[in-house]
């Protein structure tokens, strides 16, 4: 076995956010005697979702068992999740914020599945995956982000299933996402659908696509930690990850 020293492109402001975590959590609950202390067991997941190593590749180098790892991993997601914003709460201060508008967008989260499992087998992506519902500034800065549910689950649908359409219109936000929600409600924008369109409809998409794709690369920049580009675990954790990633972009923003 070979080891090898690595950067990670994140600051000790991140770090410290998590250990802290982890150190209240094990003090809660009367931890004691483990293996890696508070600020290494954050290294450790910090490792694991930005880099995406296996649980053996982390146990290898952190020196512990690879069930361990894995302990050590799902305890701090679901710490980190359980500080994400709930909806209602980050659209209020997304109002408050004065944005002129949000955007609403579906991506789909690849997993390790075989075709037989249509569930997760989404048609538009042609792949199998979860879907995640993603409310985004104009900035493209995160808002807030959803469970996850299976890939087959249309965008609109999912939508619905979380309640984010009641949430938006009683927010009072304007919501610009794509063709995906057409018909989903007055409040909710869509580009014009249908061949042949007129000059001025084509003009209207133009100037949407325009407002909406700042805000559509929010989920880009969630796959730029690389856990998410494709999940070797329960497919159904695939929102906890998320809205940890979302918790630790919000650290890593300048000014906090």
């Amino acid at each position: 076995m070979l080891f090898y020293r690595a950067a990670l492109p994140l600051s000790r402001r991140t770090l410290n956010y998590t250990a802290g975590l982890v150190r209240r959590h094990r003090k809660r609950i009367r931890s004691r005697g483990r293996l890696l202390n508070s600020p290494q067991q954050a290294l450790l997941v910090l490792v694991y979702l930005r880099k995406g190593d296996t649980f053996a590749e982390l146990a290898a180098g952190f020196g512990i068992s690879t069930s361990r790892a894995w302990r050590y991993v799902n305890e701090t997601v679901e710490l980190l999740a359980a500080r994400a914003p709930k909806l209602q709460a980050a659209l209020r201060s997304a109002a408050r914020a004065g944005h002129a508008y949000v955007v609403l967008d579906g991506t789909l989260i690849p997993i390790d599945r075989v075709a037989a499992d249509r569930p997760f087998y989404s048609g538009k992506h042609r792949r199998h995956g979860m879907n995640l519902q993603v409310i985004a500034t104009p900035a493209g800065e995160i808002v807030w982000v959803s469970g996850a549910l299976p890939g087959s689950v249309h965008d609109i649908r999912a939508a619905r299933i979380w309640g984010i359409l009641r949430a938006l219109e009683w927010a009072g936000l304007i919501v610009l996402a794509d063709k995906g929600y057409h018909g989903a409600a007055d409040h909710v924008w869509t580009p014009y659908r249908g061949k042949n369109k007129p000059a001025p409809q084509k003009k209207a998409n133009r100037a949407h696509a325009k407002l909406r794709g700042p805000g559509e690369r929010a989920n880009a920049s969630l796959k730029t930690w690389r856990i998410p580009r494709k999940l070797r675990c329960c497919p159904h954790r695939a929102g906890f990850l998320a809205k940890a990633i979302h918790v630790l972009q919000t650290r890593e923003a300048p000014g906090r």
